[in-house]
């Protein structure tokens, strides 16, 4: 008996006892294999029981001139198996290698690509359905399928000159330091062409479906769902929303709607408080912006992210692309299916470097003590599992906001402001109809800064770690509630809280 670990089982091993009668049951394993990520079949082994037969009698030369032969005529295009003799319980078997193919998608050259193209799914060889012929079609011939004109969508300068400053704005925003700002360049129309981001057609210029992903984004499947769940499974919901609209706004709104959710302390250094989550944000900032930039757009679902008591899942449509395997990518190596958006993340710093996030996620999971990641494809899919330390999690969620509030008592130098000054500003609060979110949010404000200490929006994105449009609204509410006055003289956009008698 040999135990199929003997071979390190996966979804890319089959065992076969013969070569069926009916050939395509067996080319259709090669084929699948070509068209996913590589495989072995192995000859002289049933695959109920594992019981190892060899292949008798025959020569082993003979029969794997024969094999190769018969998948590179009945195959198209052309499938080379790497075939070698090995021994098992003192017995023959032959172990055909298939490489994953770079010529997608291959076929039984007697029927159509529609009717004979097949993939693997959780370790069977399955017809590929429309939607992955195409993307089949288009690895290829090497093509990125953001980088396609968006048919039906007209070029608008004024949209693009638009996105162009959007795309320089956030990069700024994400540095640093000053000197990090300087170096970022000018985004141009000339970029947006080399990026992907728009395409021509004859001479004229035309949006790509990367320009459509980053503006309007009028693909209905291209959204975050999020939901915090009792438990850990599927069954009570405690919060949903669903975020569209351009996708670098999409991980923001994603990535922030877990932060409410997870757990919050505080740390002191010297005289200061620091905030610290019971997960690593930065790999769960990851794991958003890694789904986004590596799903299928080709497919109709969505991208999920869920919350649990013991853990936190992202799921994304489409599993690993171009031949690449789970333990490769776990190194660091990547091949991008979306390669305009990449670029486009890139320039704005969403993501460092391509295949670097796995990685990564992995490190900063290390530094928390948490369990490695789980890592896995599931049926058309591909999901990132990380495990929280706790399983009574979600009861510590509700306190996150008094954690927060108590932020006051470990400011330094900010106890006499925050303790004897906020409150103050509560009738203008109540005259101008601020909601209780929006008072809690510029209380926090308040403790960084206290009175009479200049701020800005930038400010407020750090302190609170939001997005530019929530720092937005928050300003705009101080401002609604005159609560602040502009500061002269130290640039635009600088503020300062009003003291009260």
């Amino acid at each position: 008996m040999v135990k199929k670990e003997y071979f390190g089982e996966g979804k890319n091993i089959e065992f076969k006892r013969e070569i069926p009668n009916k050939h395509e049951k067996f080319l259709k394993d090669i084929i699948a294999f070509s068209n996913s990520t590589g495989g072995k079949i192995i000859l002289g082994i049933e695959d109920e029981t594992g019981n190892v037969y060899g292949i008798g009698e025959q020569s082993p030369f003979k029969l794997s001139d024969s094999i190769s032969n018969m998948i590179s005529d009945a195959c198209t295009p052309q499938i080379e198996p790497d075939i070698s003799i090995q021994t098992a319980e003192n017995k023959t078997i032959l172990v055909i290698d298939i490489a994953p193919g770079k010529f997608r998608p291959y076929y039984l050259a007697n029927k159509s690509k529609e009717n004979s193209a097949y993939i693997r799914i959780n370790g069977t060889s399955r017809p590929a359905d429309i939607r992955k012929l195409h993307e089949l079609e288009l690895e290829g011939q090497n093509i990125s399928y953001d980088t396609l004109q968006e048919i039906g969508l007209e070029y608008d300068e004024k949209k693009a000159l638009d996105l162009c400053r959007k795309m320089k704005q956030i990069a700024i925003d994400s540095c640093e330091t000053d000197e990090e700002k300087l170096s970022i360049k000018d985004m141009t129309l000339e970029k947006l062409h080399d990026f992907g981001i728009l395409c021509r057609v004859g001479r004229n210029p035309y949006p790509t479906h990367a320009f459509n992903l980053l503006t309007d984004n009028k693909i209905k499947s291209s959204k975050i769902q999020c939901a915090l769940f009792k438990g850990q499974t599927r069954d009570i919901f405690i919060d949903k929303k669903e975020f569209n609209g351009p996708v670098y706004e999409q991980i923001d709104d994603a990535y922030h709607f877990v932060l409410r959710h997870i757990d919050m302390g505080a740390e002191i250094e010297g005289e200061y408080r620091k905030d610290v989550y019971e997960l690593p944000i930065s790999a769960i900032r990851e794991m958003i912006a890694n789904a986004v930039l590596h799903r299928s757009y080709l497919d109709k679902s969505c991208i999920q992210v869920c919350l649990y008591d013991d853990r936190i899942e992202v799921s994304s449509p489409g599993m690993l692309y171009g031949g690449l395997d789970l333990e490769t990518a776990k190194l660091g190596k990547s091949t991008c299916r979306n390669e305009a958006l990449a670029e486009a993340f890139h320039y704005m710093h969403i993501v460092e470097a391509w295949g670097t996030g796995l990685p990564r996620i992995i490190n900063r999971c290390k530094e928390y003590g948490l369990p490695e990641p789980l890592f896995e494809e599931f049926g058309d899919g591909f999901k990132v599992s990380l495990y929280r330390k706790v399983s009574n999690a979600p009861e510590n969620v509700s306190n996150a906001p008094e954690n927060v509030s108590n932020a006051p008592e470990n400011v330094s130098n900010a106890p006499e402001n925050v303790s004897n000054g906020f409150e103050k500003y509560c009738v203008l609060f109540e005259n101008a109809e601020i909601t209780e979110t929006f008072i809690s949010n510029i209380e926090q404000v308040f403790d960084k800064c206290g009175i009479n200490v200049p701020f800005g929006q930038t400010n407020v994105m750090e302190w609170l770690n939001c997005s530019k449009s929530k720092a937005t609204n928050i300003m705009n509410a101080m401002k609604a509630a005159n609560v602040i006055r502009k500061v002269t003289g130290l640039g635009s956009g600088k503020y300062e809280f009003i003291e009260m008698q």
